[in-house]
């Protein structure tokens, strides 16, 4: 999943405190709508007794949340509490769901996945091998659907087969060393109510919540909040909160405001609001976890020819001087060096050149380049602090060199129109990405006619896009190290892409909230398994 200008999945644009007092009292008010008592959320029970949990989420899913198009945070948040995947793939592995275990062919081209048995849908009807094929055959068929080019290629498409009611066959049309995690993380339907649906955003069956997870959606009240109740049959457990409520509560000031109250019980906040609030004094907990997001710097090759003077412009930077002043402390960031996000395994920094400040280095290139005192155009999204703090400290940073930035706030859709143009205005512009574990689905980033290529190489750095073609299909793990090692340095070598820091995000969350490392923090969901959460 990818953020290229940073708008949807990092720091959300800050608002001044106008209207706090209003969400206040909406929140309070959605309490008692739903049957909680008393105001204060942090020991707030539904009527019956049971546990709620209220999670102030920053904005609401785009659309009517279903398997097969949802590619936004809080649309995918949602269905992971109504639906599976068969597994999760993330930085520590695959955790399994719906499935048990998964066997490769002698020839690696086809995965035969075994299917966990007893599960049913929360409406009572069996889960079967029939849901997994009909899901996947739909997001086959349909381009917009979120994992489309995942399963698609030039080659051909991958086949999935019914063995039996509890095996799956993937073949896919190449040897592919990242299968498994094609295929994971994607929801499974039921077939029984989705067959002859042809409207995956509008249609009936979506309100229903027919799922497999541990949560029911009950109602969706649009721009105001969503609410669940446990399914007491999912095949993992009764779930330990009895109600999961997401409060859309989109004003930053309102939402620190609430947590602060105890108004709800989890919120995401950044390091300047963190650094504001009064943690102790109001029994909260902080927990800074990573989603492998990659901020990064591109220049736009087609504006900013010369490799020298890509060079001399990054050698200009202090990199960890630019994170402390955007993120605060080193405690909320890592710094970056390649396109891979620390926590990959084919991580390679000391391949590749980190580009440490060295001014004199820097004019020299310069020189050689035949360069004085150039000027640039740095662009930045209007609404993102972080990425004006990055962009003013590399202003003050550069000039020491002889080099001129220029900043310029750019809405966010213009921007991202603009970068996805080889002819735009811009020498340069910030960006971000949450990509897969496996380094072959970030080739779509760097590869020379690749969607998200913003640095906009050409052909002459087809060796990279070489290198990844290599890597995808090699299986020997040691090989598949050393041709991402150079995957890594060849991108470093351009000039033109400038990793800063992979920022965390900042968990807040009540005193009585437990159980967070059973539930697993993971990147996008929140919560790899909300029913694992616990509240005194």
């Amino acid at each position: 999943m990818s953020d290229m200008t940073g708008s949807a999945l990092s720091r959300r644009s800050f608002v001044k405190a106008a209207g706090a007092a209003a969400g206040m009292g909406a929140a309070t008010a959605l309490l008692s709508k739903l049957g909680i008592s008393g105001g204060d959320a942090s020991f707030a029970y539904a009527a019956d007794g049971g546990k709620t949990f209220t999670y102030a989420i920053a904005g609401e899913p785009s659309v009517s949340p279903n398997v097969v198009t949802t590619s936004d945070r809080f649309g995918l948040m949602t269905l992971k509490l109504v639906y599976s995947p068969l597994w999760m793939y993330n930085a520590d592995g695959i955790n399994y769901f719906l499935a048990e275990s998964y066997d490769e062919s002698d020839d690696h081209l086809t995965l035969t996945v075994h299917l966990r048995q007893g599960v049913t849908w929360n409406d009572g009807e069996p889960f079967t091998a029939d849901d997994v094929v009909f899901s996947y055959e739909a997001a086959e068929s349909d381009p917009e659907a979120n994992q489309y080019s995942q399963l698609v290629y030039d080659e051909g498409k991958v086949e999935v087969t019914k063995v039996d009611d509890n095996t799956v066959d993937f073949k896919f049309p190449f040897v592919s060393a990242d299968a498994a995690e094609m295929i994971s993380q994607f929801f499974i339907m039921p077939k029984h109510l989705y067959e002859g649906v042809t409207d995956w955003e509008n249609n009936d069956v979506n309100a229903k919540g027919v799922g497999t997870g541990p949560y029911k959606l009950d109602e969706y009240a649009t721009g105001q909040y969503l609410s669940f109740s446990a399914n007491e049959s999912y095949f993992l457990g009764k779930p330990n909160i009895d109600r999961v409520v997401f409060q859309v509560i989109t004003n930053e000031n309102t939402g620190m405001q609430a947590i602060q109250a105890g108004e709800v019980n989890a919120w995401i906040g950044t390091p300047t609001e963190i650094q504001q609030m009064s943690i102790e004094a109001n029994g909260l907990t902080v927990t800074p976890y990573g989603e492998g997001r990659v901020a990064y710097l591109a220049i736009n090759c087609k504006r900013v020819t010369d490799e020298n003077v890509r060079k001399a412009i990054l050698f200009s930077f202090d990199k960890k001087a630019i994170a402390d002043a955007a993120l605060l402390s080193d405690e909320y960031y890592d710094l970056e060096y390649t396109f891979l996000p620390t926590t990959s395994q084919f991580y390679a920094p000391d391949a590749v050149e980190k580009y440490e400040r060295d001014i004199d280095k820097a004019k020299q290139l310069l020189a050689d380049a035949g360069q004085t005192n150039p000027s640039f155009t740095i662009a930045y999204d209007s609404g993102n602090t972080l990425t004006e703090t990055d962009a003013l400290m590399m202003q003050e940073q550069a000039a020491e060199a002889g080099i001129t930035l220029n900043i310029q706030a750019i809405d966010p859709t213009a921007l991202s129109n603009a970068m996805k143009d080889e002819n735009n205005e811009y020498d340069m512009y910030f960006g971000g990405y949450i990509m897969g574990i496996d380094p072959s689905t970030f080739y779509s980033l760097f590869g020379v006619d690749q969607a998200w290529n913003y640095m906009h190489y050409g052909d002459e750095y087809s060796q990279i896009d070489d290198l990844f073609n290599q890597g995808s299909t090699e299986t020997d793990p040691d090989k598949r190290k050393q041709i991402y090692s150079d995957v890594q340095k060849a991108i470093q070598d351009t000039g033109a892409f400038y990793p800063l820091y992979s920022n965390k995000r900042l968990l807040v969350t009540t005193s009585n909230v437990k159980n967070i490392e059973e539930a697993k923090l993971v990147p996008v969901y929140t919560f790899e398994d909300l029913s694992k959460l616990d509240m005194d």
